[in-house]
């Protein structure tokens, strides 16, 4: 196994054919020079040789395979988990004239055959394919005639029984080393930690690839978590930064999915469901709105989620506390690829966290898989009660140490206050223990604030020596309280409806007084970051903007009549730069970062003549 983390690229054997990899990348993708690790993993495949490739959403992974695909003979083989994901892939590499396509179960007996035989007659460079079909007798048979230049497994992390996104099928993909032996190998992923890194390359028998991993900062992007309140008035907070591109609302239920986008419908917000329960017809149609570029919210369980490229995701909010760093840190990658500020948004309460722990105890999984799950589950309850940095916080769950504070999280924003909460955390655990740890953090609040009820009253609470002791106190600072404990570990759940009950080993040292507990205050307001409009765009001049504004108009156009996103036919950034650069020849629009051989063949006529129409306006 080798590990590659400084950029030093091998000799290439493509330097003998008459393009290199460079000039693939400036003339048919239309960039100037690679970027981080892109160079040496694409020079690893050129030579034959396996690859890891770890680089964080929007990194630029699919470069590093497509250019070894389209320089070695013969054709590559991408296996991808979704068809909306290959769909995708496959049509912005039509784009930009390369040879591409997908086989999947979603083609028309036509398609399907006329694919099939483009494959026989040699007419393709990248083939998309699932897992599941990659394995079938027949392609198998087929492949292995064929001359195959390279493989690669997109969103790797699915091989691992560790990986967020386990997917049985992909253990198959152990038999590549067999039916390939020859085959050149890259596995790509977003988000994997240690143990499941090296699950991927055990399982897919790559021991001595090339390990290429990138730094997981993402600078872009705004990272905060806040105990849960009032669900739907902290959502609508966040989201009246909402200004323009899309935002993704997970949360952990179908059901809640439901409720959730409805609650936005009747507040004036475009909100749609997505989950696995809805038909095939009602997903696509969801995916086809969020693709085309409106200002849409989704509201999803995690089903929806690889795969997604749309550039201009603003907000990520999660209502739901996710299991792990690693399903949290894919999840949130899903905002701002194209580099503009986005914000990211995790509610949690001590309910999820305590039941979270109960179902993993109840899990019938063998105890070293129970084990590795409780150390995930507990570095995320850590990321989201941590008092520092809380972009540190996360990139240390990847073995990345951050040197500083990152300045674009929530505590580096406003940093968070702590106080000696010893005689706080006494006073709620002595109220479980004297009050049989049968209740729930509502009515232990109202026991320590001396509120009476029925369920008070029926089972005389209001005699217990604890009964009032914190009047002082709102429900609120008692259940973070509560909730900050069930963090450390003190408080447990148990029982049929989750009752709270002390965990006797780490509850007692702090009824003893043996350990101080130091607690944060919690926020009561939404920190307020501009997420949106674009940093960008505030750059444009006036006449940039109606410049800008009239390519995006003729892009939404051009994307409706082929039928495609519009982010496919050009970026943002690469309108943007447009509009800033002024182009008035093929020449000067060639220069465009984004611009390759084949766009500008398509698009170069129609990009200078909308540039022609509105300079003679802003002239008149």
């Amino acid at each position: 196994m080798r590990s590659d983390t400084t950029g030093d690229p091998s000799s290439s054997i493509c330097s003998v054919k008459p393009h290199s990899p460079k000039e693939i990348l400036r003339t048919t993708f239309g960039f100037s020079d690679f970027r981080g690790h892109q160079e040496s993993a694409v020079n690893a495949l050129i030579n034959g040789e396996d690859a890891l490739v770890l680089m964080p959403t929007g990194g630029g992974k699919s470069l590093c395979y497509q250019i070894p695909a389209i320089c070695r003979a013969g054709m590559g083989i991408v296996i991808s988990p979704l068809i909306a994901l290959m769909n995708d892939q496959v049509a912005g590499l039509q784009q930009l004239g390369i040879r591409a396509a997908a086989l999947h179960s979603e083609l028309s007996s036509y398609d399907r055959q006329t694919l099939w035989q483009k494959l026989r007659n040699h007419q393709i460079d990248i083939l998309y394919i699932s897992p599941e079909g990659l394995l079938q007798p027949g392609f198998i048979s087929f492949s292995q005639k064929q001359n195959i230049s390279l493989i690669a497994i997109d969103e790797a992390h699915c091989v691992s029984a560790w990986g967020h996104d386990f997917r049985p099928e992909y253990r198959q993909l152990a038999s590549l080393t067999e039916l390939f032996p020859k085959v050149p190998r890259i596995a790509l992923t977003a988000t994997a930690d240690q143990r499941t890194r090296d699950d991927i390359l055990n399982l897919l028998g790559m021991n001595e690839a090339h390990i290429f991993v990138s730094s997981f900062h993402r600078t872009n992007l705004f990272i905060e978590a806040r105990p849960k309140g009032s669900e739907i008035k902290q959502l609508l907070e966040t989201l009246s930064t909402h200004t323009e591109g899309a935002a993704i609302v997970y949360c952990g239920s179908r059901n809640k999915t439901e409720r959730i986008s409805k609650s936005l419908h009747n507040h004036g917000i475009t909100a749609l469901p997505y989950h696995a329960g809805l038909s095939a017809l009602e997903k696509n149609a969801t995916l086809l709105r969020f693709r085309s570029g409106e200002k849409i919210v989704i509201v999803a369980t995690i089903a929806f989620g690889m795969g997604i490229d749309r550039p201009d995701v603003r907000h990520v909010i999660h209502l739901d506390m996710p299991a792990s760093p690693e399903a949290y840190y894919q999840q949130i990658g899903r905002a701002g690829r194209d580099g503009e500020p986005s914000k990211t948004l995790l509610l949690y309460g001590g309910e999820d966290m305590a039941r979270a722990r109960f179902w993993l105890e109840q899990s019938n999984a063998p105890e070293h898989e129970k084990r590795t799950m409780q150390s995930r589950l507990e570095s995320m309850i850590a990321l989201t009660e941590t008092t520092g940095c809380r972009t540190r916080a996360l990139l240390s769950c990847f073995n990345e140490d951050l040197s500083h504070n990152c300045g674009h999280c929530d505590n580096c924003l406003t940093p968070a206050f702590t106080f000696d909460g010893t005689e706080a955390a006494q006073k709620v655990l002595s109220a479980i223990y004297r009050s049989g740890q049968k209740l729930g953090a509502v009515q232990l609040a109202n026991i320590l604030r001396g509120k009476i009820n029925d369920t008070i009253s029926r089972n005389a609470y209001d005699q217990l020596s604890v009964f009032g002791i914190g009047k002082e106190h709102t429900e609120r600072w008692w259940r973070s309280v509560i909730r900050q404990l069930i963090a450390r570990g003190a408080i447990r759940t148990h029982g049929e409806y989750g009752s709270l009950a002390l965990h006797t080993e780490n509850a007692r040292p702090i009824l003893r007084g043996d350990e101080k507990i130091f607690l944060r205050k919690d926020l009561t307001d939404t920190i307020q970051v501009k997420a949106t409009p674009s940093k960008a765009n505030d750059e444009l001049s006036a006449d940039e903007t109606l410049v800008f504004n009239a390519l995006k108009q003729w892009r939404l156009s051009e994307a409706k009549e082929q039928e495609i996103p519009p982010y496919i036919i050009f970026h943002d950034s690469v309108l943007r730069e447009i509009a800033q650069e002024h182009p008035v020849s093929h020449n000067e629009l060639a220069q465009i970062r984004g611009v390759g051989a084949s766009k500008l063949e398509r698009y170069g006529d129609a990009v200078l003549a909308v540039m022609k129409e509105i300079s003679l306006k802003i002239m008149t």
